[in-house]
């Protein structure tokens, strides 16, 4: 493990101290510079950063520390956990508003410690009410070293530790001494205390006033700007709690089709059809079906009138290419596949209107109609082109049946049609040492004749189209600028037809031996799904003055959606409804490296459902790491983190004690509530967290948003922390009612909670509905602002937890489990590769001979025991691991 930290940063003190604490002796520490990026799929420097050894990195100062100690065997309990919530976020903005009077204002005094007063008087109460050495009990505990490494820049100085605090001055004092504290202070401020802080301060934003919104504990791409809540903002967040749920709006009549109204806000959205030939990875499912899910589940909450279809992507080479692996029809391929693919996402609740697929009429009818209204308006034109012909198979060989080195990077397995290294489109021509796919010989340049879209003619409509559409739309800055290199560089022709018979036939005399190309044919899968859902399809995509179409895709999908797919229906000038906002995501990786069926490597969406982890759990984490900015990393120490700290003891910890407190001391009935200035200035914030949350779906910042309901958990937790209503429940009859308000209080935010989860995670949502008996419109709208949904005298159910801790032997056994390491395979022999191909072939077809003349079945089962054994030998010779999936099969 590589700990990396930089010179004056305050994070620094508490990770050297707990990694100190934690003696992990496999540890390096390194110091870099401040502007430094060492976390690679961050967009902006974050020290300190923890690189873990299987690649992964931890990024929050309090992550960290809960890592070393969980590495010294540390149990995580409860209220260690609400301190670290404490220091978050009310310790936090008091320090920095205190540090920045100190060292960037010259302030002494009164002004330095006035922003701290509230904060360390709360310490030194905890601390002498319990009669306890150290926060959590009998012995230091994480939140004594978060804190203690949080409090070090200004307590170190004695004139800002008050006599009257002595509780915290032991406190202070006997940490301080400990060695590991003490080597990480003098690493940290070896001279000049506070001010060695200064350039990091510097760096800073100004902090506001000590109950501003508290600091994230993760990185975003863009924050809003804090400010402290004005008496009118509170007033204005308490009346809007008064009024109740009756305040909602009736909720929407289903209907079935959804079909665009007119006068409402009609949203279509889309996810790129995922190829039917291969089961997808959690990187394809982050990357397109999930995240237009969330944006579809939050879509239906605002009560917009939403249509969300996908399907199978089922034409082309890479299904010919399966079917050929598999002995199996191009059709039964795509029949096997696509029920696969509808399986796993059922799985993991993608809420699809119509999962459809593209080999259908409605495909091929509404295909060869655009291709006809294309040529017939000129934007079509032939050219013979050179293409590779592999003589021993007797065909031209389309992209996907060719392979070689790419003649930009060098990558010695590019495709005919693109390099999954360096990213970069290839005419198969160019590649270098082409290899036939099917038989490994080498083809030849033969010439062919095809059909071309004029993109340069059509760049004259596009260029005018995409300068309105991004100047009014939400577009991913990675769509923008992959977009834009596109037309930088010039639009070129772009053949649309393929030398193949597994396609939408292409609808002329002279070219009825070969279909559309993939990239020409494919987009259009969305307008026929949609046509399978409803023979009104065209009041969706023929609409464009009353639909928002959203799209949703990886970056390398990017062009054929901004460019191709558009210029097609602009050329096609029959007033098709066109892309408005077009979300792209990074890549997503597994731990240190890339997601890989063959070798055993990373978790397949067909594999997630076998690791007893609920799906609810994966969508947390898979949108708790979107890659929106860069490329992230799956990381299984991290999942374990982010469930057993985000998931059970912040949300999970704050909404079953709120729903337990009504049912233990209320009888199972929101108590009455009279509200102080605390609680209304509560309503405010979380009022403000909830509009944050909504700006930034309506701008399809799924993962940002997913932070805005972790921070209403935490203000939650804190607000039950302070006010400890289960020792108030005890007392007067005064103390009884302040018990009641602030446990109220605390269910109606877990209610709110429930509709700010379902987008992320809609079964555990619907589990805290069902638990707190939510009214049925609070259950299908999320209000803009914080209504008081569950009124004095509501009975709720049975709430029982919500969450179950990963324990580390179990992570282990998954890590381990889906880490590949298999052997190396051994290198690959060229000639035997090529004549086991033909052994292979010839072998396959007698299989399929003999059953279709349904031989005896001792004849078959020898026939195909010596085709499994001839591919095992093939793979072999490819340099194949022999289990393969694909080669193992039957004929």
């Amino acid at each position: 493990m590589r700990l990396f930290v930089s010179e004056g940063a305050p994070g620094n003190l508490p990770v050297l101290a707990a990694a100190g604490r934690a003696g992990h002796t496999g540890l390096q520490v390194c110091t870099v510079g401040p502007d430094e990026r060492v976390v690679p799929f961050l967009s902006r420097p974050r020290v300190p950063a923890l690189e873990l050894d299987g690649g992964g990195f931890l990024f929050s100062t309090n992550a960290i520390c809960r890592y070393f100690f969980l590495l010294s065997g540390w149990e995580q309990d409860d209220l260690t956990q609400q301190w670290l919530e404490w220091e978050t976020t009310e310790l936090q903005p008091a320090l920095s508003a205190s540090l920045s009077a100190l060292v960037l204002q010259g302030c002494q005094g009164e002004k330095v410690l006035q922003p701290m007063r509230r904060a360390l008087a709360h310490i030194d109460h905890s601390l002498s009410r319990r009669s306890c050495p150290f926060l959590s009990g009998d012995e230091e505990s994480l939140a004594d070293i978060v804190l203690w490494g949080t409090l070090y820049p200004l307590l170190q100085d004695p004139a800002y530790l008050p006599d009257e605090l002595s509780a915290l001055r032991t406190w202070f004092r006997t940490l301080s001494g400990q060695e590991a504290c003490r080597r990480a202070a003098e690493a940290v401020l070896p001279r000049g205390g506070a001010q060695a802080l200064r350039p990091h301060l510097q760096r800073q934003p100004r902090p506001g006033p000590p109950h501003d919104p508290p600091a994230r504990t993760e990185p975003e791409e863009e924050t809003f700007a804090t400010h402290s809540l004005s008496e009118e903002e509170i007033s204005v967040a308490a009346a809007a709690w008064e009024k109740g749920v009756d305040a909602l709006p009736q909720p929407r009549p289903p209907q079935h089709p959804v079909l665009p109204v007119p006068g409402e806000r009609n949203v279509l959205i889309t996810s790129a059809l995922p190829y039917v030939n291969n089961v997808p990875h959690l990187g394809n499912i982050i990357g397109c079906v999930l995240s237009a899910d969330v944006f579809a589940r939050y879509a239906r909450l605002r009560q917009w009138n939403t249509l969300y279809v996908c399907g199978t992507d089922e034409y082309g080479t890479a299904t010919e290419t399966k079917a050929m692996e598999e002995g199996l029809t191009p059709q039964q391929i795509c029949d096997k596949y696509h029920a696969l693919h509808a399986t796993i996402y059922r799985w993991f609740a993608i809420s699809f209107d119509h999962f459809g697929r593209t080999t259908t009429p409605q495909q091929t009818t509404i295909a060869q109609d655009i291709f006809q209204r294309l040529l017939a308006r000129g934007f079509l034109h032939t050219a013979t082109v050179a293409q590779l012909r592999c003589e021993r198979c007797a065909r031209f060989l389309a992209d996907r049946f060719v392979e070689g080195v790419c003649p930009f990077c060098g990558y010695e397995e590019a495709r005919g049609d693109q390099c999954d290294k360096c990213g970069k489109l290839i005419n198969a021509v160019e590649l270098k040492k082409p290899q036939c796919k099917i038989c490994r010989s080498t083809p030849e340049v033969k010439s062919s004749r095809h059909l071309f879209l004029d993109l340069p003619q059509l760049e004259k409509r596009l260029e005018p189209w995409l300068t309105k559409t991004l100047a009014a739309s939400d577009w991913t800055p990675n769509a923008r600028f992959i977009t834009r290199s596109w037309l930088r560089d010039g639009l070129k022709p772009r053949c649309i037809t393929r030398d193949l018979q597994w396609g939408t036939p292409v609808p002329l005399e002279d070219f009825q031996e070969k279909v559309f190309y993939v990239w020409f044919d494919a987009p259009i899968g969305y307008l026929s799904i949609t046509a399978t859902y409803t023979d009104q399809w065209e009041r969706w995509w023929k609409n464009p003055e009353q639909v928002e179409l959203y799209q949703f895709m990886a970056k390398d999908n990017v062009p054929f959606h901004s460019v191709v797919f558009p210029c097609s229906l602009l050329g096609a000038e029959d007033n098709y409804t066109l892309v408005n906002h077009l979300i792209a995501t990074e890549y997503l990786n597994y731990e240190d490296g890339k997601f890989s069926k063959s070798r055993g490597v990373g978790v397949f969406g067909d594999m997630a459902q076998g690791t007893g982890i609920p799906a609810d759990i994966w969508r947390f984490y898979l949108l708790f790491v979107r890659p929106e900015g860069q490329d992230s990393a799956f990381s299984w120490a991290d999942l374990q983190l982010k469930n057993n700290s985000e998931l059970l003891n912040n949300l999970g910890n704050f909404i079953n004690r709120a729903g337990s407190f009504v049912c233990k001391f209320f009888g199972g009935r929101v108590p009455a509530m009279e509200l102080n200035g605390d609680d209304r200035r509560l309503l405010a914030q979380v009022a403000l967290e909830l509009r944050h949350y909504h700006q930034l779906l309506e701008r399809v910042r799924i993962r940002d948003a997913l932070r805005c309901v972790l921070t209403v958990s935490r203000h939650g937790n804190q607000y039950i922390q302070v006010n400890e209503p289960w020792k108030l429940v005890r007392g007067s009859a005064a103390d009884r009612q302040r018990a009641g308000t602030v446990t109220g209080v605390s269910v109606n935010i877990a209610a709110l909670l429930s509709g700010m989860l379902h987008p992320y995670m809609p079964t555990i949502s619907a589990t805290i509905q069902a638990q707190l008996q939510l009214p049925p419109p609070a259950c299908s709208i999320l209000p803009d602002t914080f209504l008081c949904l569950l009124p004095p005298g509501h009975a709720i159910g049975t709430v029982t937890p919500l969450f179950q801790k990963l324990e580390s032997d179990q992570i282990e056994s998954l890590r381990q489990r889906f880490g590949g390491g298999q052997p190396d395979p051994p290198a690959a022999d060229e000639r035997q590769a090529q004549a086991l191909a033909e052994e292979v072939s010839k072998q396959g077809n007698l299989v399929r001979e003999l059953k279709a003349q349904k031989a005896e079945k001792a004849q078959v089962a020898a026939a195909v025991s010596k085709l499994l054994e001839l591919k095992k030998l093939l793979a072999l010779a490819q340099g194949e691991p022999p289990g393969a999936p694909g080669q193992m099969s039957e004929a």
